[in-house]
């Protein structure tokens, strides 16, 4: 029919536009020389799918798995999308209902009285009626449900996608204030200790209270850092417990912990299907397939309906009547039903699929260049948190060594006070960002294989793919 011909270019573009998208995805400039899948094996989406479908127990983390896990069965959100794929289904079993006869079973009992006359009828038997569907409006029907079915087991699949990575990057934020917190108490050990020489030079004659009170001050500035960095840990605490379904204050968090981070190398290959991974341009593509079928399903609307009833049953006047061979009733009805005049109702539900089609395709068209967007940025702020985490390492052995230095050289007269509070105020301010971009970093591995779709595994027997 001419008139879907606008939709259907609305999905072709769509389809290009993440095609497209899929072969502009450019790997991380040191990943150029990692193999690539071989072209047109079957092998390479489901291998890459395996291996981002836990990615998590991969980070070296021995909590993230089981708050991950956690998270997947329990959360709120998890279990609403869990819900609302039962309801899906329900509707689908709805649907394929229409493609079956109907029997249903009757008794009946009554009395009259006319005149002078009373009169009883006993009826019981057997009911049936069936719509042949000769045109495809019912089985339409349930080809759009079932892809409702996909696409709300597809958005599950998306919510467990989320969820894994929110965990992930709360744990690992924990994780780097944890780090920092242990960076602030260190320092503020050796600036008490720079304090400690500053007084024995006071009391020595050898330095002025300036340099004391510098010391002092110096000290009490970290020392106010440390309970912010305790606040936030708590507050991330809270975080992951509510994730994890269960009342702020999760026991086992409060113990510090390595900064999780991914091994060496992981999450390089990126095949050219990625984006078939993710469940949300799947499911954008399931909601396309519905919108169609509902098209079909309206259209077929046009066309004349069959109809098939008939009953049997026993029909007498009195109880024991029902036994008698003369009381079998049976009756067998066949009907026809075709649209007219509708006042043009037919025509305005084809054109609403229509229209809610061009928008399914043009909300597919949306997610795909959004999910490019994402795995681009992911893989930018990959690159450009490695390139800094190694350079703030560099800078800070080098002001670790410097410190040191300092402090044995005002020891011993050497230098001056204001070369120790500026080595030692340089160290800290470097290992604070230091751990600062070691979180980044991990952060930056999540959100990658979170933009990958990474956190499920494709099942092709439960979401058929065409």
């Amino acid at each position: 029919m001419t008139s879907l011909r606008p939709w259907r270019r609305a999905v072709a573009c769509a389809a290009v536009a993440l095609l497209s998208g899929c072969a502009a995805i450019r790997p991380p400039a040191d990943a150029e020389a990692a193999p690539r899948p071989a072209a047109g094996a079957g092998a390479a989406p489901s291998a890459h799918a395996a291996a981002t479908a836990s990615w998590w127990s991969q980070f070296g983390d021995p909590l993230l798995p089981g708050l991950v896990d956690e998270a997947l069965r329990a959360s709120p959100q998890a279990e609403s999308a869990r819900a609302t794929l039962r309801q899906a289904r329900a509707l689908r079993d709805l649907a394929a209902a229409g493609l079956y006869p109907n029997l249903g079973a009757s008794a009946s009992a009554s009395r009259s009285r006319a005149q002078n006359a009373t009169g009883n009828s006993f009826r019981t038997g057997f009911d049936a009626a069936w719509e042949p569907d000769l045109f495809g409006r019912t089985r339409a029907g349930v080809a759009a449900a079932e892809q409702d079915i996909a696409a709300s087991a597809l958005s599950l699949a998306d919510v467990q996608v989320s969820l894994a990575a929110e965990v992930a990057v709360n744990l690992v934020t924990l994780r780097g204030l944890q780090a920092r917190l242990a960076i602030a108490r260190d320092n503020l050990a050796s600036q008490l200790e720079t304090n400690q020489i500053a007084q024995w030079r006071l009391q020595a004659g050898l330095a002025t209270s300036l340099e004391a009170e510098q010391a002092r001050a110096a000290a009490e500035q970290t020392q106010a850092q440390i309970p912010a960095l305790e606040l936030s840990i708590a507050q991330f605490a809270s975080a992951l417990a509510v994730l994890t379904g269960r009342p702020p204050g999760m026991p086992g968090l409060e113990q510090p912990a390595p900064i999780p981070a991914a091994p060496d190398g992981l999450a390089q290959s990126l095949p050219t299907d990625t984006l078939r991974q993710r469940p949300d341009v799947r499911a954008a593509e399931a909601q396309v397939r519905a919108a169609l079928a509902r098209v079909t399903q309206a259209d077929a609307a046009r066309y004349p309906s069959f109809s098939l009833s008939g009953s049997l049953g026993l029909s007498a006047l009195t109880v024991g009547g029902l036994t008698g061979p003369g009381a079998v009733v049976s009756s067998l009805v066949a009907g026809l039903s075709l649209p007219l005049f509708d006042g043009g109702a037919i025509n305005a539900q084809v054109r609403a699929q229509q229209a809610a089609a061009q928008q399914s395709a043009a909300s597919l068209q949306s997610v795909a260049l959004n999910a490019l967007k994402e795995v681009e940025d992911a893989l930018v702020e990959l690159r450009s948190s490695r390139e800094r985490q190694a350079t703030l390492a560099r800078a800070a052995q080098a002001a670790a060594n410097a410190a040191l230095l300092a402090t044995q050289q005002y020891g011993g007269g050497l230098v001056d006070f204001q070369t120790v509070l500026q080595t030692q105020r340089t160290q800290f301010a470097l290992q604070d960002s230091l751990a600062a971009a070691q979180a980044d970093a991990a952060i930056a591995h999540v959100r990658l294989y979170k933009a990958l779709g990474g956190g499920w595994q494709p099942d092709a027997a439960t979401v058929a793919m065409p």
